[in-house]
C-alpha cells in the first residue's frame, strides 16, 4: 500500500527541467554535451539588478514580507503595467510569488474544481495541463499547427468552449513556438470570449519583451477592456532580466481571485523571497536598455539557428516571432533508419537519437503537444548553436 498521494499520479515531471538535470548529469560523466534543452537566457544578471539585492541585505531587507509582496514592489509591478501595456492596476489588484509559475499555479488551484475544463492551445508551455490535472480539472488541448503559425484561431476557440470551461490559456510570445499574437488577432479572439462570460483567461507574458523584427506587444486585458474583470495577466522577471534562479513573477487581476490567490500562498510558500523582490523593483523601474540589446543578440542567433536549421535536409523551421526557442518540424525523417538500423517513428526517437550518437540536446515537441517537432533553445552562445547544428547536420545526413 503506497503513502504517495494518488493525485500525483495525474502529473509527470516538467519535462525541460528533468532533460536540464539530465544535462548536467551526462556532462560529470564526461560527455561533451552540447544543451540546447534551457529556458534561460544564458545572459548574467545585470549589475545594477544585483547591486540592488546587495543593497537591500545590507540595509537588513531580510525578513517576512507581506505574502503577496511588498507595496514598493507592487508600486513598481504597477508601474510597468501602466508603463508597458498601458493597464492601470490598482495594487490589491496585484500579486508577486516565486515565480510566474507559482502564480499560475495559485490561480487554477485556487478556482478549478473537479471536471472544470481549461483550454490549453497546442504547442504549450509543459506545465499547463499537469497543474490543470493536480487542480482535478481537464485540460482540453486545440492543436496549434505551424498552418495556423502556431496560434489558436477565433472558430478552433469557439468550437472548444463548453458550459464546463473555466479557463483559456494564451502564451505570447509562446513556448515552445515563438509565436506572437498580432494585436488584431487578440481582439478576434476577445470577440469570442465576449459571447461567453463564464470563461476566464490566464495571458502568461513572460516573453514579453523578447521579439524579433520590429513587432509590438498587445495583451488581451488591453485590446479588449471589457475582459479585464475576468483576466488575470501574468509576467515576471526571469526572461527579460536573466534572473530565473531569482524566483520572482507577478500576476494582476480581479481583486477577488487576487485575495484568493493570496490566501493559498499564504498557508505554501508565503511571501517570494524579500531579496529578490528588492532585485525586481530595480529591473522594473530601473534603466531598460539593456533588454533592449540583449534581444538583438538573440535575433542575431535566431537567424543564424534558422537558416542552419533550413538547410538540412529533412528539417524545416518557420522564424520564431518572439521567446528564445526554434521550432522545426522533422516530419520527413519519420519513417528513417539509424546506421544501427532504428526505425525514427517519432520526434521523441529523434531526440534520443541525436542525445546518443552525437551528443546534442533537445526537447521532442511531443512534451508540448505538438508533433513531430523539436524545440531547440538558442539562449546559448553562437559558437554553441554552430556547433549543435553541425552535429544535428551529420545525424541527418546518417539516416537512410
Amino acid at each position: 500500500m503506497t503513502f504517495i498521494s494518488a493525485r500525483l499520479d495525474r502529473i509527470k515531471p516538467s519535462p525541460s527541467s528533468m532533460a536540464g538535470q539530465r544535462v548536467r548529469e551526462l556532462r560529470t560523466q564526461g560527455r561533451d554535451i552540447i544543451g540546447l534543452t534551457l529556458g534561460e537566457p544564458d545572459f548574467e544578471t545585470p549589475e545594477n539588478i544585483i547591486e540592488s539585492a546587495v543593497r537591500a541585505m545590507a540595509s537588513s531587507e531580510t525578513r517576512y514580507t507581506d505574502v503577496g509582496g511588498t507595496p514598493k514592489l507592487k508600486e513598481a509591478i504597477q508601474h510597468k503595467f501602466l508603463r508597458d501595456n498601458k493597464l492601470d492596476y490598482e495594487l490589491n489588484e496585484i500579486v508577486a510569488g516565486t515565480g510566474a509559475k507559482q502564480i499560475i499555479f495559485n490561480a487554477f488551484m485556487s478556482t478549478v474544481d473537479a471536471g472544470d475544463e481549461v483550454i490549453v492551445p497546442a504547442p504549450y508551455w509543459v506545465s499547463y495541463p499537469d497543474i490543470v490535472l493536480l487542480a482535478g480539472g481537464k485540460p482540453v488541448l486545440v492543436p496549434c499547427p505551424a498552418s495556423a503559425g502556431f496560434k489558436l484561431l477565433p472558430q478552433h476557440l469557439e468550437r472548444a468552449i463548453t458550459p464546463r470551461t473555466k479557463w483559456v490559456v494564451l502564451n505570447s510570445p509562446n513556448n515552445p513556438s515563438g509565436a506572437v499574437y498580432t494585436r488584431d488577432e487578440l481582439c478576434q479572439l476577445g470577440e469570442v470570449l465576449l459571447r461567453h462570460p463564464h470563461v476566464w483567461i490566464l495571458c502568461d507574458d513572460i516573453y514579453e519583451h523578447i521579439l524579433y523584427d520590429h513587432r509590438s506587444f498587445s495583451t488581451l486585458a488591453e485590446v479588449q477592456p471589457n475582459l479585464r474583470a475576468r483576466t488575470l495577466t501574468v509576467n515576471g522577471v526571469s526572461k527579460a532580466y536573466a534572473m530565473t534562479g531569482w524566483r520572482l513573477g507577478f500576476g494582476a487581476g480581479p481583486v477577488e481571485l487576487i485575495k484568493t490567490m493570496v490566501k493559498l500562498q499564504s498557508q505554501s510558500t508565503s511571501n517570494p523571497n524579500s531579496i529578490s523582490q528588492a532585485a525586481a523593483i530595480e529591473a522594473l523601474v530601473g534603466p531598460q536598455q539593456i533588454v533592449r540589446k540583449r534581444t538583438k543578440i538573440f535575433q542575431e542567433r535566431r537567424d543564424m539557428l534558422v537558416e542552419r536549421l533550413n538547410a538540412i535536409p529533412g528539417l524545416s523551421c518557420e522564424p520564431p516571432e518572439g521567446a528564445f526557442y526554434a521550432y522545426p518540424s522533422c516530419t520527413e525523417l519519420l519513417g528513417r533508419k539509424t546506421p544501427q538500423g532504428t526505425v525514427i517513428e517519432s520526434d521523441t526517437d529523434f531526440a534520443m537519437y541525436l542525445l546518443d550518437t552525437t551528443n546534442v540536446a533537445v526537447l521532442p515537441g511531443s512534451v508540448y503537444g505538438l508533433s513531430p517537432h523539436l524545440r531547440i533553445s538558442f539562449a546559448t552562445s553562437m559558437d554553441t548553436l554552430e556547433r549543435g547544428c553541425l552535429r544535428l547536420s551529420a545525424a541527418c545526413e546518417a539516416l537512410f
